[in-house]
């Protein structure tokens, strides 16, 4: 299937939960860097933009290698501004600006460090193999099944929309549920300029809760820190047995 991809990383100055989030230090370098690394190591991600509104993430961005060919309008960079007038927005210049037309845009959000260029390939794949409306990463979310969800009904506890099992092992409940996790999006460019995101047909990549971790507060960017010191000193582990040989 023939393919023109626009790869648009969207990083606002404007974050609350962390602030200044995007470039904030992760690991010895800032946050927005491990996606622009991932993406330029793709097989797939052609035309690498960052959408932003901040001057200074525009430059941090610029260094790692990612193309700036505009400022976000202030009114795109909001807290209530949505995610398809985000992308809306670069499709528009950026056809103008190469004078030709996208047929899917990929779109990598900064708060999602630990996807792999091999998962961007990967939900690419997928969304070649199954000609859907999109392509959405996802992870098993077990601690999160809707079994578990309630509301307060007469100041009662209720299910949400479906009875909990009793004496279940929650790695049985089924079906199994998935949540979003923000590292990879594939989406047709055409259904974006009709003001439709994912569409009916919706294609799931499955990633594991270690590469699923997106950050939206601090408790999140402990967690990103944890992860990334565990990934750290089993490099360092593997790298000592490999040297013992």
């Amino acid at each position: 299937m023939p393919s023109n991809f626009l790869t648009i990383i969207p990083a606002r100055g404007g974050s609350k939960g962390v602030p200044r989030k995007n470039i904030r230090m992760l690991g010895g370098k800032p946050l927005i860097a491990y996606t622009i690394e991932a993406a330029r190591a793709s097989r797939f991600a052609d035309n690498l933009i960052c959408s932003t509104d901040d001057p200074e993430i525009a430059e941090v961005a610029k260094g790692f290698g990612c193309e700036i060919p505009f400022l976000r309008p202030p009114e795109l960079a909001s807290d209530t501004a949505k995610a398809i007038d985000v992308l809306k927005h670069a499709i528009g210049f950026m056809e103008s600006l190469r004078k030709c037309e996208f047929t899917e845009v990929i779109y990598l959000e900064p708060p999602s460090p630990f996807r792999k260029a091999e998962d961007i390939d990967a939900c690419v794949e997928l969304f070649r193999e199954k000609n859907p409306d999109s392509a959405v990463s996802v992870y098993e979310a077990s601690h999160f099944h809707p079994a578990y969800m309630k509301k307060i009904e007469n100041g009662l506890l209720a299910p949400y929309c479906m009875e909990e099992p009793e004496g279940f092992p929650r790695q049985l409940y089924e079906p199994k549920s998935y949540l979003r996790n923000g590292a990879v999006y594939v989406f047709r460019r055409d259904l974006i300029l009709q003001g439709v995101l994912y569409g009916k047909a919706i294609v799931p990549y499955v990633m594991p809760w270690e590469r699923s971790i997106c950050i939206d507060d601090m408790l999140d960017w402990y967690a990103a820190e944890a992860v990334l010191k565990m990934n750290q000193e089993a490099g360092l582990s593997s790298s000592l047995k490999q040297g013992s040989l």
